[in-house]
């Protein structure tokens, strides 16, 4: 096996390791434990973030072409965007217990229907309706600890957007306002840090504020998108 391609392969292990840590979160979430179960997504974060990078630079599609490095990531971000967190939600006790089941498989079954979306992202790298980042919500959820039935609407209308043509920011890629949205996901990044370590819904107010506005900032940033809103029939990149 020549270097190249034991490079190629090791980064496509790299992406795959990203599996082994969202199956250990999703442990955790089965067993309640929370903010142990976002520590773990957030080291596969982590490897999410830095691992396409490392494809294009060491070239896989050239020296590992028998890895489909699309699907090995598409595999490792629903299981770490979409199942892990939804079994948090089922056994969280944010949603009546009669309704948790039922509504976290149709989200499942509603986020692997826009997975398969050809049309997920835009030629300018936003994201086409609400992208199945389901421990985002989750996330909130837990930290905020509404009510139920407030809980519930928001799961629903979330579920929804995956389906509605409107723009959703992706913070590494969208070149629009990209140097003050990377400053945001840094303090975002910050304070989910200090959340996790401050057992989620017990985080300080400080932590709970700069949530929620830096949460904002990335749900308004679409209205400043140039072009306006996306089209049923826009190309892709």
């Amino acid at each position: 096996m020549t270097s190249s391609r034991l490079i190629g392969l090791s980064v496509h292990l790299f992406t795959a390791s990203g599996a082994a840590l969202g199956l250990i979160a999703l442990f955790l979430a089965a067993d309640g434990r929370f903010a142990a179960m976002f520590a773990w997504l957030g080291a596969a974060l982590v490897v999410d973030a830095i691992d396409g990078t490392l494809a294009r630079h060491f070239r896989v599609t050239e020296t590992a072409p028998f890895i489909d490095g699309v699907a090995l990531d598409l595999v490792v971000d629903f299981l770490n965007y979409v199942v892990t967190p939804l079994v948090a939600l089922w056994r969280s006790g944010l949603l009546d217990a009669a309704l948790a089941a039922p509504v976290c498989a149709a989200v499942c079954a509603c986020s692997a229907l826009y997975f398969a979306d050809r049309r997920m992202k835009t030629a300018d790298y936003w994201f086409r309706g609400f992208p199945s980042l389901w421990n985002i919500v989750v996330f909130y959820l837990l930290v905020l600890r509404p009510p139920a039935a407030a809980s519930l609407t928001l799961v629903l209308v979330t579920a929804a957007f995956m389906f509605v043509p409107v723009a959703f920011v992706h913070p590494l890629r969208v070149q629009r306002l990209r140097p003050v949205t990377l400053v945001v996901t840094v303090i975002w990044g910050a304070a989910a840090i200090a959340a996790v370590a401050q057992n989620l819904a017990a985080a300080s107010f400080t932590v709970k504020a700069a949530l929620v506005l830096t949460g904002c900032y990335f749900l308004a940033l679409p209205l400043f998108r140039e072009g306006g809103a996306i089209a049923k029939g826009e190309d892709d990149g």
